[in-house]
């Protein structure tokens, strides 16, 4: 990553408490995202940040994060070195704190064991940076090197079964080291650590807050703007929706909002928009009804990406077009995050301001850059801020949910959820769609719902393929919608030979069973059974295929044990397994009454009935069923 400076993050006075030090680890971010839930302000700023660069910015402390090298390996990133003499207190994290060791003159080297994982960690020193850490709390590890020798003045504060220098101080210095990682909720007490670096060691007050930020924001946002006209490309979504909130706030009229409707958006939206930013908050909005122009576009395209550049492309030639119908304005205003600037630090500068200008447009979710004819100074009050802060901001700015909550909707919309060319009547199918199947995680359900529930119309039917996600769980979220079923098909209906239990609500209609099951019979078979015997169904029918598999799987072991090939043994038991089932299926008799057709008494037939029965099959299979059926209610009440 490029360094990213205080400057480049945004106008603002307030330099960071914790400055972090990034090494290349996957986990930078989530270390800074962790101070700033201690209400600590903190930053990601390169490895290469020189000690003087620090001493300007005088942070209360400086962690160094983890990173993928060792630190004897040749071209092995090092931090400035004057950085233990700043005074200021410093936490290496794994790769930090062996970079910390070999620096200070102590030695690192290949580890007999590498280490990665849970790891109880065990205290030798429960002050200062361990202070309310629990011994034998668990810490994840992922390293492959371990510190030999510590340097002078410094002394073990844990220690692991398999890492004797697991955490380790210079008290005197104010250096402190850890091997685990702290920052990820794997490590239980990790938080507790991070919490006395932050406010014992370092001394940090706790004045990171929403409001405060609110404040500072603000006060940004009129010293730059000051009586200049700012633009903001309105998508609906939380950056762009809190940004709106949020400048309104700092320049009331001096915004304008302009929201493209390019035809792609759920139903309802673009009248919700309007309604909510305009009607009722009073923040100007000018809508741009594009539609045309947009399904125009896509005339004749069916392929997902070219659809998405074209539409991107489009929204770009648009947006020009009405800024400057609309304009003249001085400043467009981009949704920018925290994690893009660490991403891409890049500044495009302009050389008379020292503003930031626009190359391309963050608040439409990336669907194409500005021409660079057209050029705006920026203004990003959301820059400091990663995504859950931003939700934070909305909600306190006064969003509702529905926007606060909102997942993420990309600009293409609903032209990439059509399979082929994309017209106006396929757009309209998909908005009016009342047959709504959620073939989602069973984690995900309530969070989709909930984002789903002011666009299901009272009478769409709702069908979940969720296992273990009851009905009543579902009906908290869509409370006023009767239509909800619960499905468990199985994966027969791949080759149109499933079978799928049904369940529904008791105020679901009899047209909306009908309509579920009409859409399940396209790939089998399906059974209407009361929820309560969803569980069972589930054990029966769902796991049904991996029992059959599992017979198959020994039944050509033991033809392969008696001399047969493996394709031979393949064929015969496959051959007889679809032939048996056939046979069935058309003389319409009872398994019982073909098997005794098949037994001749006295012959081989009988003599593995016999044995199979003497093996209590029946009993093995009655066992497995309700171990299935009784781990299927655990995963439900879980």
């Amino acid at each position: 990553m490029s360094d990213v400076t205080p400057t480049a993050i945004g106008e603002t006075n307030r330099h960071p408490a914790i400055v972090i030090l990034d090494f290349g680890s996957q986990y930078s971010e989530l270390i800074a995202r962790r101070v700033r839930e201690t209400e600590v302000f903190s930053l990601v700023m390169g490895y290469s940040t020189t000690a003087e660069e620090l001493k300007a910015i005088n942070p209360r402390g400086i962690i160094l994060s983890g990173g993928p090298s060792s630190v004897y390996a040749e071209h092995a990133p090092v931090c400035d070195p004057e950085i233990w003499n700043l005074g200021i207190p410093v936490l290496g994290v794994c790769y930090g704190m062996q970079l910390m060791v070999q620096q200070l003159g102590g030695s690192v080297v290949a580890a007999g064991r590498a280490e990665y994982g849970k790891a109880p960690l065990h205290v030798d020193d429960p002050i200062d940076l361990l202070t309310n850490v629990e011994e034998g709390s668990t810490m994840w590890m992922s390293h492959g090197d371990s510190v030999e020798r510590l340097p002078e003045g410094f002394v073990r504060l844990a220690h692991t079964d398999n890492t004797p220098e697991a955490a380790v101080a210079d008290h005197k210095r104010r250096l402190y080291g850890v091997q685990f990682h702290p920052e990820v909720v794997h490590s239980s007490c990790g938080m507790a650590l991070l919490r006395n670096f932050v406010y014992h060691i370092c001394g940090c007050e706790a004045d990171w807050t929403t409001a405060a930020f609110i404040d500072e924001a603000v006060e940004d946002v009129r010293r730059q703007v000051g009586d200049k006209r700012v633009l903001l490309a309105l998508s609906g979504g939380v950056d762009s929706s809190t940004l709106a909130f949020l400048l309104h706030k700092a320049i009331g009229d001096q915004l304008t909002c302009m929201f493209i409707d390019q035809g792609f958006m759920r139903k309802g939206e673009p009248e919700f928009l309007v309604e909510f930013f305009d009607k009722r908050f009073h923040i100007n909005v000018e809508y741009i009804n594009a539609r045309e122009r947009f399904i125009n576009k896509l005339d004749g395209i069916t392929d997902p990406e070219e659809k998405r550049k074209l539409i991107g492309t489009e929204f770009i030639r648009v947006f020009e077009e009405e800024s400057k119908r609309l304009g003249p304005f001085d400043y467009l205003a981009q949704g920018t995050l925290y994690p893009d600037v660490i991403e891409s630090a890049g500044t495009n500068v302009d050389p008379k301001t020292g503003e930031r200008v626009a190359v391309k447009i963050k608040s439409h979710h990336n669907v194409g850059g500005l021409p660079k004819d057209l050029q705006f100074k920026l203004v990003e009050p959301l820059r400091r801020l990663f995504k859950d802060e931003v939700r934070k901001v909305g909600r306190s700015l006064g969003l509702p949910q529905e926007i606060v909550g909102r997942h993420p909707f990309p600009g293409p919309g609903l032209a990439i959820r059509i399979l082929g060319e994309v017209t106006s009547e396929k757009l309209n199918i998909l908005r009016d769609a009342d047959l709504i199947v959620l073939g989602v995680k069973p984690y995900q359900i309530v969070d989709v719902l909930t984002e789903l529930k002011g666009e299901i119309g009272k009478n769409a039917v709702v069908i979940s393929m969720a296992a273990g996600i009851q009905l009543s769980t579902m009906a908290a979220v869509l409370d006023e919608n009767p239509n909800i079923i619960r499905t468990m098909p199985n994966t027969p209906a791949l080759v149109g030979k499933g079978v799928t239990g049904l369940a529904a609500a008791s105020s679901a209609s009899l047209d909306a069973i009908a309509a579920a099951s009409a859409l399940f019979e396209a790939v089998g078979s399906v059974l209407v059974i009361p929820e309560s015997q969803i569980d069972a169904l589930s054990a029966v029918s769902g796991s049904g295929p991996a029992w059959v598999y599992y017979i198959i799987e020994q039944w050509e072991k033991v033809a392969i044990a008696q001399g047969f090939s493996e394709q031979d043994a393949k064929l015969l038991v496959r051959q007889t397994l679809a032939g048996s089932v056939e046979l069935l299926e058309s003389t319409g008799e009872e398994p019982a009454e073909l098997r005794r057709k098949v037994t001749s008494p006295g012959g081989t037939t009988e003599r593995i009935i016999a044995t199979m029965e003497q093996g209590d099959l029946h009993g093995i299979f009655a066992q497995s069923l309700n171990a299935a059926v009784a781990r299927a209610r655990e995963i439900a009440n879980s």
